[in-house]
């Protein structure tokens, strides 16, 4: 499975550079013609304004009125002209209106048409630089002088799109190289959380297998044992019928456990949210937990702290507002709710000792030494800054039981985790057969509430769930 992990994201660092290269791709073949299209344009201007130059420098000589014409005086026009636009790199020539080569800057005549028409245009020679061209035709009112040709080396656009294209190529390939490794790492990260969630699968599959197999291979052991021996005696029978009731039950609490999770993990899970007063569900929780706990000699108590509350409301002004079944409500689901409480005080009665397995000193008594003990209470808690307080209910399920070691504490929330029984040093606590699912359940009944649950303990003295639920209304 790790080679199909590995596997899927190497496709996805490709994918995120290849899809990156070939944006890159576009978006440098976009700026090489934006930028090569600006320097051909830069060379044009250059030209247009030297003919606009030379035109207004040219010397026009009169011929003889009889013959009605005029012509260009090449000397008095040129004389100058040749090194200065030397040095800008730029060439004329000048035709006669027939198209005969006149006058020249460059050392060999180029044996070039004239294309009068064309605004400007590329002319790659043997044995010469690729020049841009501009053919102008020159009029002296409605009479034709001749023509005047302007030619600029190529290598003013091919020297810096070169350069670009060299800097394109190197940017774009180092962006590939740091996109694919930044996409690996991307991948990696993106993919840690489905990682995550197939060892949870996996260890949660292997965990509910093993849970169910127990059970199943007992119930199966006694079925065939029943067959086997029909004539058998009708008490082994009972005691046969008893022990697959007791399997069957706990199978069947399972797998509702795990249901409940599966639904809690994929939102299925309809919660009736509705005002449920929590003083009236734990005392109806303690009540059916309570003959539970006198068999074990375990004193169960419930503590609904009002006074305080009280003093705040007066404090407040707002005491005659709140009636007393208003002071504990919560937004919640009853049966939801009445699940998590019986858990979490199911948990606290299973892990505390009874009397006679705890070393008594001579002035204190079984009920102080082993005892459950609920606490009920309002709090307020001031957001950040300072500006509003909401109101919380606080429920403290404190036991004197064997504790929980603080290694342990990160995980008692985890699906089948269960502590070690070798740890309470006695046989009752080693053979408890607790699936390992109630705080796992416990816990999301309530995330779904949007509440909290933490957890405190001392090793041999006793743990403290704490559980913190938003108050209905708030105020």
């Amino acid at each position: 499975m790790n080679i199909l992990f590995q596997s899927t994201r190497c496709r996805l660092a490709l994918w995120y550079t290849a899809v990156t290269a070939v944006l890159l791709l576009f978006l440098a073949t976009g700026v090489y013609f934006y930028v090569r299209s600006t320097l051909i344009d830069r060379i044009d201007d250059t030209l247009k304004h030297v003919v606009e130059v030379v035109d207004r420098s040219l010397v026009i000589q009169a011929i003889p009125v009889q013959e009605g014409k005029y012509r260009l005086n090449l000397e008095a026009s040129f004389r100058n002209n040749a090194n200065a636009v030397e040095d800008d790199h730029i060439d004329l020539e000048w035709f006669n209106p027939d198209g005969e080569l006149l006058w020249s800057t460059f050392a060999e005549p180029l044996q070039l048409p004239l294309h009068p028409h064309r605004k400007g245009e590329t002319i790659s020679l043997e044995g010469h630089h690729t020049l841009r061209q501009i053919t102008e035709k020159v009029q002296l009112g409605d009479r034709f002088l001749g023509y005047l040709r302007v030619s600029h080396p190529w290598f003013e656009v091919t020297k810096p799109i070169q350069q670009l294209t060299r800097d394109l190529i190197i940017g774009i390939s180092l962006m590939i190289l740091s996109v694919g490794t930044i996409g690996w790492l991307l991948s990696g990260i993106a993919m840690q959380p489905i990682r995550d969630s197939y060892q949870s699968l996996k260890q949660f599959t292997a965990d509910a297998s093993h849970e169910l197999r127990n059970p199943i291979a007992t119930i199966q052991t006694n079925v065939q044992m029943a067959l086997a021996y029909p004539e058998a005696e009708p008490q082994l029978q009972q005691r046969q019928l008893r022990t697959i009731e007791r399997l069957t039950k706990r199978l069947g609490s399972l797998v509702n456990d795990l249901l409940f999770l599966a639904r809690s993990d994929s939102g299925m899970i309809q919660v009736d949210f509705q005002p449920v007063p929590l003083d009236a569900l734990l005392i109806e929780v303690i009540e059916e937990q309570r003959l539970i706990a006198e068999q074990k000699g375990i004193f169960l108590a419930l503590h609904i702290l009002t006074a305080e509350l009280e003093q705040n409301n007066l404090d407040e002004g707002n005491a005659s507002n709140i009636t007393p079944e208003d002071i504990f409500s919560v937004q919640g689901d009853w049966d939801q709710l009445a699940r998590l409480f019986t858990n979490l005080i199911a948990n606290a009665i299973e892990y505390t000792k009874s009397p006679d397995l705890r070393l008594e000193s001579a002035n204190q008594t079984p009920q102080q030494n082993t005892y459950v003990e609920v606490e009920l209470k309002q709090i307020k808690q001031t957001q950040r800054g300072g500006k509003d307080s909401h109101s919380y209910l606080q429920i403290k399920v404190k036991d004197t039981g064997t504790g929980i070691p603080q290694s342990a504490v990160p995980y008692i929330f985890d699906r089948f985790y269960r502590l070690d029984p070798a740890r309470t040093h006695n046989q009752e606590m080693a053979t408890t057969t607790g699936s390992g699912l109630g705080l796992a359940i416990a816990k999301a009944i309530v995330e779904n509430h949007q509440g909290k649950i933490t957890v405190e303990s001392v090793l041999d003295r006793g743990t403290t769930f704490m559980v913190t639920l938003p108050s209905f209304p708030q105020k």
